[in-house]
């Protein structure tokens, strides 16, 4: 086992070697730089409008949003922002730094790109942290229940929940939530906005605590409800696949309890197909869902900053977001294999070559 996690973690720098290298091209030949945006803010041009402008070129090479300013200033935005090297040593530059994990500095927001990352992490880790443990929480113990009352009244209420919450989107369910708890209606039960209150520093820990999750109830309860529905149904489908196999008919026929059966037996096998959904669960919460959710209850998280920055063409900001967000879901990919052998020990991953 500690051979096949030394590869893994090994193989983590090439990994990220190759998405930094494809995403770095992507973006440098995407229309609209940041050179363009500053050029743009300086000549009151909105943003929308450069895309068009950095491709078309007068006869003299200068590019249309640069119209009309002093050649002298554009090379000093272009020494600014870094472009004033070439191509290749912009890219050895970068990747020189991110091996000592030094991001740079935000074109635009006028921060360190790390302090931003921290800054903006509790957010996201709160989101995706709490909507998954919930999500674990309902969905293992409900879709157990389902696949031994298979086919009564409550499989199929239940089903009819499930598939109602598979169908919603996070976001929409998001407005709902707003609309009827958050002062849509009658009732303004919980905050719409940021993760604390403004006093919060002014609170006991008691009060600290119970005011974190008071916000946090609409964001996660959003993004559970697509998420427990998947999740529902794998479990049930694992437990109703498993109970069909010859050992469960032979543990009964040796008198064990329906309980042990199932418990004892049943359950570590079934449970290999969820844990393996565990870290694929996390990071769908953790990068993609958790966007609208920030935008709906105004959560400053990484989400939301990785979003804006693509927009303004921040360059720091978007690589550095993407390295740590690969980072973290390959770290998390790994954790899902080790959670394979806590489960089922005969699962030995040192005997594979990858």
């Amino acid at each position: 086992m500690l051979g096949y996690l030394t590869r893994r973690l090994l193989l983590i720098i090439p990994t990220l070697l190759c998405i930094l290298l494809v995403n770095f091209f992507i973006v440098q030949a995407a229309p609209g730089g940041p050179v363009e945006q500053a050029i743009a803010k300086l000549q009151g041009v909105a943003g929308g409008a450069i895309g068009a402008g950095h491709t078309e070129t007068m006869n003299t090479g200068q590019s249309r949003a640069s119209r009309g300013l002093d050649a002298r200033l554009i090379k000093e935005i272009e020494h600014q922002y870094g472009f004033d090297k070439p191509l290749h040593e912009r890219l050895w530059l970068m990747l020189k730094n991110y091996a000592t994990l030094d991001f740079g500095n935000s074109f635009f927001r006028g921060a360190k790109v790390t302090d931003l990352i921290l800054q903006k992490m509790p957010v996201s880790i709160s989101l995706g942290l709490w909507a998954t443990l919930i999500t674990y929480l309902v969905s293992i113990p409900l879709g157990i229940r389902k696949a031994v009352k298979h086919g009564s009244y409550f499989d199929i209420w239940s089903s009819t929940a499930v598939i109602i919450g598979y169908a919603m989107p996070a976001f929409l369910f998001a407005m709902l939530l707003v609309v009827l708890f958050a002062g849509g209606t009658s009732l303004s039960w919980f905050p719409v906005r940021g993760l604390v209150s403004e006093d919060f520093d002014q609170m006991t820990m008691l009060g600290k605590i119970a005011d974190y999750f008071w916000h946090l109830v609409l964001p996660v309860a959003s993004l559970v409800i697509g998420g427990f529905a998947t999740l529902t149904i794998l479990t049930k489908n694992s437990f109703l696949n498993e109970v069909t196999r010859q050992y469960v008919v032979t543990a009964r026929a040796k008198g064990l309890s329906e309980r042990r059966v199932l418990y004892g037996h049943v359950l570590r096998n079934a449970m290999l197909l969820v844990v393996a959904g565990i870290p694929q669960a996390f990071i769908s919460v953790f990068f993609a869902g958790s966007l609208m959710i920030e935008v709906i209850f105004s959560l400053d998280g990484l989400g939301r900053m990785s979003y804006e920055a693509a927009v303004s063409r921040d360059y720091p900001v978007v690589f550095g977001s993407l390295f740590i967000f690969t980072l973290f879901g390959l770290l998390i990919k790994l954790i899902g294999d080790i959670c394979y052998t806590l489960v089922d020990p005969r699962i030995d991953f040192s005997a594979r070559n990858a």
